[in-house]
Order: structure tokens, then sequence, then C-alpha cells
């Protein structure tokens, strides 16, 4: 599948192809702090099939594992957009939220699930509103 994707700002743009079939949402304590959420969910692609405008900003982080992964942000809005390995990778996480055709591409596996937040599973009971609403009373 032909994807596009941006940044929050518009100051990195860029096209790639990916196989639905391997989109994974990730519960692991990096995703988590990396993007001040509760997971993040990301696609895998050839990174051979990345074009990219613009020049992402690079931070390595090394996991307990010991490998290095290269984290890709824009620089002027902070958005995160793609990881890596850190040293001659082959393949690139593109992260679901810069992907404009995100809507279509569902997860179908979620890894590091013993440090996912216990309440997600309560999220349907949780009230909602299809816009924004006024914050609770407290």
């Amino acid at each position: 599948m032909d994807i596009d994707g941006t940044c929050h700002c518009g100051h990195i743009t860029f096209t790639a192809q990916i196989d639905p079939g391997r989109v994974v949402l990730c519960h692991c304590t990096d995703c988590q702090a990396l993007s001040s959420s509760a997971f993040r969910v990301g696609v895998v692609a050839a990174l051979d099939t990345l074009q990219v405008h613009g020049t992402p900003k690079r931070y390595v982080k090394t996991a307990d594992s010991g490998a290095r992964r290269a984290q890709l942000f824009c620089p002027e809005c902070g958005t995160s957009l793609f990881t890596m390995a850190a040293e001659n990778p082959t393949s690139v996480t593109i992260r679901l939220g810069s992907i404009q055709q995100r809507a279509q591409l569902a997860p179908v596996a979620q890894i590091w699930q013993r440090s996912a937040m216990p309440w997600l599973g309560r999220l349907a009971q949780i009230p909602g509103s299809p816009g924004q609403q006024a914050k609770p009373a407290l």
C-alpha cells in the first residue's frame, strides 16, 4: 500500500510503501515516554521505499536489551515520525499518527503488553463525545 504523511506543522513530509498487515501497537515504557501517551502504533516499511522531504532530527536510545534505536522527529514541531536501527537500518517503523491513511491501518498485533496501562480495557465504558467537550468537574 502506498502511503503519505507529514508532521504536525508540515515541515517534514514523506511517502512509503507498507504492508497493512504489519501494523503493531507497542505498550513498552519507551514508547509510552517517547509518545507521552499510553502506547504507540507503527507500521514497518522497507527503508528503500521511504522518501522524506525535509530533515528530521535524530535521537538514539539504547534499550534495556542493549539494542540502539534511532528516533526521528520534526525539529520544528516535535512530531515523532520514524524509528529504525541506529546503525545500518534496512527497515523503518513509521508512526501511525503521521500517516494520512491511518484510519485504514488497524493494528494486527500488540507487543510489550506487560507494560500496558490497566485501564485500557475499560475505554469503551468511559463517557465520550464526538468533538471537544468541557472537562469533567473535579
